[in-house]
């Protein structure tokens, strides 16, 4: 064997997903959650659930089950909102000129679409902007500034999921006569920008799990509120605030759970033309789930932004022509390609970095960096490596200047900007959440860095919180898997941060007959469980020896549709023999 490729061979076999432990815990309440869980004609074998997310009065589970738009909170109790609705009417009165500056991801691109499909209802015309990622970078970048209003020559500048952490931008834009409002969700850092109005419920200790697009839902209701429109109605929004929610990983919890379950919905029978043509491509069919959103349609829409321009995203949410839609879903279906392409290769890359280099006993986070490495795929390659080695991690590209661009994913327990910011005197520019951040630094300083940022993370993070785990929510049988649970289990949905699908426990599983394969990666298989017989699918199972029989089997619960009747199928998540502890 040639000595480079066992090196390598030697080198991937130390990159396989860390181990987990199985965990299984049993929630309080236990007694409460059953009698409610009658009460509402619950499968009683989910009454862990309700217990685990804190259901356990009958009024607050069912506005969890059943979630209301009418529930919604008034608009104006967000800061800033009042301010900015008064800005904004103020602008349109006056005829000035308006501009929505916004990010390029999938966030920033449905906010920027939203609000302007608001303000053409108004009478008003606003000019959209979003910078350039490479040349330009991320937010109220001085090139983007420059340029921004070189061109659109504003009276008022929203800032869309940017400008919280932009304060001297923001007062040189207001010194040269520009108003900003600043729409905005990430974290801020010492101080606040001063402008006409600041919105970023991060700054308070109300609705911090909102997403820009929802506090543009809030924005618009606000706007609603002032002055009626009598052919505009919100819920006809809903779907964009629900792709850019889930996309932007976001708790569904609170209000967001409302915004996506009835967002989901209008998914499916979305009256915007280009949304229609992007699901067609995909092959987005109802029901319409979250996971959707985080495989098909968000990554379409995010792939003009990380490789080269976000408009063509922005141009298919607000084109009223069927062929123009039909074309730009495929322009950004062929980018998601190339992204795919470069996002694959640069993995590959950062994978055997990571294997020449880390020790899962003595490394608490995992940093890595090349100068070839394109910085539209790094956010994607950093969350990989975190679900594989169960480590905060960041992955530094490079510009066209040079300049290292980064961008780091965590584990629970870990706040990366937090984590950022104690290392600050290393980078030129970061910001973001605690799950997901970005950073700017000179790659001369990435090694210095990278010692600062690991050494945080091993003061902070403790063996218990590095142990990868897998958390079982509630053993079942075989009798268990029936339509009432799977009508009871939707009734949970939308599942995602904040509220994750729970995970089902199977033990003693014996196989019914003999496996398949399928494609070469995926193994459907059918279980014997007491009397019943399970279908059941393992994604990647291929890959993996089936231990000894009878099995224990870590399962989520999924719906299949065949020949119009509807099927329970068991997606596997991990399977051991039934001897282990």
């Amino acid at each position: 064997m040639h000595p480079n490729l066992e090196t390598r061979q030697e080198s991937m076999a130390l990159c396989r997903p860390m181990e987990r432990t199985w965990t299984f815990s049993t929630p309080s309440g236990l007694d409460v959650a059953r009698s409610i869980a009658r009460e509402l004609n619950l499968a009683p074998c989910l009454a862990p659930l309700l217990a685990r997310v804190g259901l356990l009065e009958l009024d607050r589970a069912q506005r969890f089950l059943f979630p209301r738009l009418r529930d919604l909170s008034d608009p104006f109790l967000i800061s800033g909102i009042r301010a900015a609705v008064d800005r904004i009417f103020y602008g349109i009165d006056h005829g000035q000129k308006i501009v929505l500056y916004g990010d390029y991801d999938v966030d920033g691109v449905t906010s920027v679409a939203f609000l302007k499909r608001i303000l053409w209802a108004y009478g008003a015309d606003p000019t959209t902007f979003l910078p350039l990622r490479l040349e330009e970078g991320y937010g109220l970048s001085k090139e983007g500034v420059e340029r921004c209003l070189g061109t659109c020559r504003p009276h008022l500048l929203i800032a869309l999921d940017c400008g919280t952490s932009a304060v001297d931008r923001i007062a040189e834009i207001e010194e040269r006569g520009v108003d900003v409002i600043v729409i905005d969700h990430h974290e801020a850092k010492h101080s606040v920008p001063k402008c006409r109005a600041f919105v970023n419920p991060k700054t308070s200790s109300s609705y911090r799990y909102l997403c820009t697009a929802g506090l543009v839902f809030k924005l618009c209701h606000g706007l609603l509120r002032d002055r009626r429109l009598p052919n505009v109605d919100l819920k006809d929004y809903l779907d964009l605030v629900a792709v850019a929610t889930v996309a932007d990983l976001v708790p569904l919890v609170e209000e967001n759970r409302t915004l996506v379950y009835h967002g989901l919905r209008r998914l499916e029978e979305t009256r915007w033309i280009g949304l229609r043509a992007l699901m067609e491509l995909a092959g987005v069919t109802p029901p319409v789930r979250p996971a959707h959103i985080s495989f098909r349609i968000g990554p379409r829409l995010n792939a003009a932004g990380r490789l080269g321009v976000a408009q063509d995203a922005l141009d298919l949410l607000l084109t009223e022509d069927r062929e123009a839609a039909a074309n730009l879903a495929r322009s950004l279906d062929w980018q998601n390609r190339d992204r795919q392409s470069v996002e694959q290769k640069t993995f590959e890359e950062a994978l055997l970095r990571v294997a020449d280099s880390f020790r899962p006993e003595a490394q608490s986070a995992i940093v890595v960096g090349s100068k070839d490495w394109h910085p539209g795929v790094v956010g994607i390659v950093a969350s990989r490596l975190t679900r594989q080695f169960h480590r905060p991690t960041l992955v530094i590209g490079s510009d066209e200047s040079g300049e290292g661009r980064g961008s780091g994913r965590s584990i629970p327990g870990f706040s990366l900007v937090r984590a950022l910011e104690a290392c600050s005197r290393h980078l030129r520019v970061f910001g973001g959440h605690e799950m997901a951040a970005g950073l700017s630094l000179a790659f001369e300083d990435l090694e210095e860095f990278a010692g600062a940022f690991c050494l945080i993370a091993r003061e902070q993070l403790t063996p218990e919180l590095l142990r990868r785990r897998l958390h079982l929510d509630v053993e079942v049988t075989g009798d268990d898997l029936n339509s009432h649970l799977l009508g009871s289990h939707d009734l949970l949905q939308p599942f995602g941060i904040g509220n994750l699908q729970p995970l089902f426990f199977l033990r003693g599983v014996k196989p019914f007959a003999e496996s398949k394969l399928v494609k070469e990666k995926h193994r459907l298989l059918k279980l014997c469980h007491r009397n019943s017989v399970l279908r059941a699918i393992h994604f990647n199972g291929a890959k993996e020896r089936l231990p000894r029989p009878p099995w224990d089997v870590a399962f989520y619960l999924e719906s299949n549709t065949f020949r119009d009747q509807v099927q329970l199928e068991l997606q596997i998540e991990a399977i051991r023999s039934s001897t282990e502890d």
